[in-house]
């Protein structure tokens, strides 16, 4: 996984931190969207974290986060929406963190045409389902690898000061576990960080 700027083949929780800063690229139809990620949330391995979607073992849903860390990680949530998360452990476990927002970056009008509506820029991709839509994102995205040229990670040298919180809409014994990661100036956060 040479051409993806941080190394996905390490605990969820140190590699939410370490994708904050960085820019997702995805093109679609010849068209790029690109957004640097502000926000995201980690979620362990089974049996250890009770808000993970692996907790209690392997599913067809959840069979992408049991694959090679480094792949995105689709899923459809309250009948409604789909989520997006980057796939991220060490060999022999599972983890995933969640894209939480993005500060659009290229293809902003392409982000308002897909959200079907007039906006401010902070508002595209601020939200898990709002980021998915904007950047075109959707079910067969499920497993698709973040060095595919279609979909991948730039660092463009970004290191903005990051934040940590508790993760948000989840109740399990483990939702107050400061696994929210972001940077708290930014006006792109699907919710502010406490003060």
């Amino acid at each position: 996984m040479s051409s993806i700027p941080v190394d996905l083949e390490r605990e969820s929780i140190e590699v939410a931190p370490d994708l904050v800063g960085l820019v997702l690229v995805h093109v679609k139809a010849g068209r790029v969207t690109a957004g640097r990620i502000v926000e995201c949330e980690a979620y362990g391995s089974v049996g250890e974290d009770t808000c993970s979607h692996t907790y209690r073992g392997r599913t067809p849903r959840n069979a992408v986060m049991f694959g090679p860390a480094g792949r995105l990680y689709v899923y459809f949530t309250y009948g409604m929406h789909h989520c997006a998360n980057i796939v991220a452990h060490p060999h022999g476990r599972t983890g995933a963190v969640l894209l939480r927002a993005l500060e659009p970056v290229e293809g902003i009008e392409l982000m308002r045409r897909r959200r079907g509506r007039d906006m401010p820029d902070e508002q595209l991709c601020a939200g898990p389902a709002r980021l998915v839509v904007a950047m075109g994102l959707g079910p067969r995205d499920n497993g698709r690898r973040l060095d595919s040229g279609r979909l991948h990670l730039v660092d463009d040298g970004c290191r903005p000061g990051i934040v940590t919180g508790v993760r948000i809409g989840v109740s399990c014994a483990h939702a107050d576990l400061p696994w929210r990661f972001g940077v708290a100036a930014s006006p792109c956060l699907s919710r502010p960080f406490p003060r």
